[in-house]
């Protein structure tokens, strides 16, 4: 049974999921029966649950390529099993500690059939990935200035780091400039998405590794 909390599903998010909604909706109720008690979103997130955070990940989709792409502290699964349901064209390696989190990452995967879905147990610094990721994304783990050298060494040379962020984004890129030029990286900006489409846009920045 879905909480009565939840919010109501917009009409913009058959938009970005097409014929993949109905598993996008599926993940999205099962996240606001069981989020809370796994210690995954608080309660004040199921009111905002699908503009907040649902379509505030799926707006990232288009930026990815084919090929593989890492969650790194995948969590809930916000941004990767999200953007695994958009895209199913992309292989996704969701890196995550925390046992419990991994269980769940691990059991929504199965649930919703995603066949593009690995779930690695590890830090950032520790993940063995090989071959190298062609992409990596990131939601609400760090600031730059300590997420670019933990993630640069995951990335293929003319790969890229796409990491969700607030509306302080500029303020961190500029506090991790140094950052930024130490690990060369190259084409930095920051990308606003779904401005006209959702009440909250995503800020993603993006960088590609030398």
């Amino acid at each position: 049974m879905v909480p009565p909390e939840l919010e109501a599903e917009p009409a913009s998010a058959s938009d970005l999921f097409g014929d993949r909604v109905d598993l996008a909706r599926s993940f999205a109720n099962e996240l606001a029966v069981r989020g809370e008690e796994l210690g995954l979103i608080g309660p004040l997130e199921i009111p905002r649950l699908w503009n907040r955070h649902i379509l505030n990940c799926a707006l990232v989709a288009p930026l990815l390529r084919p090929g593989r792409v890492g969650d790194v502290g995948s969590g809930a699964g916000l941004p990767g099993v999200v953007l695994a349901i958009a895209r199913p064209d992309v292989q996704f390696v969701l890196i995550e500690p925390m046992e419990r989190r991994v269980d769940w990452l691990t059991a929504e995967a199965a649930r919703l059939g995603l066949a593009n879905v690995e779930v690695l147990r590890a830090r950032a610094e520790e993940a063995k990935v090989s071959p190298r990721l062609d992409q990596v994304t990131a939601r609400a783990v760090s600031a730059l200035s300590k997420l670019i050298p933990l993630t640069v060494p995951l990335v293929r040379s003319g790969g890229e780091l796409l990491f969700l962020k607030g509306a302080s984004v500029g303020a961190e890129m500029d506090a991790a400039a140094k950052v930024i030029r130490r690990m060369h990286l190259t084409d930095v900006e920051i990308v606003t998405l779904g401005e006209g489409t959702v009440p909250d846009v995503t800020r993603v920045f993006r960088a590609t590794v030398d």
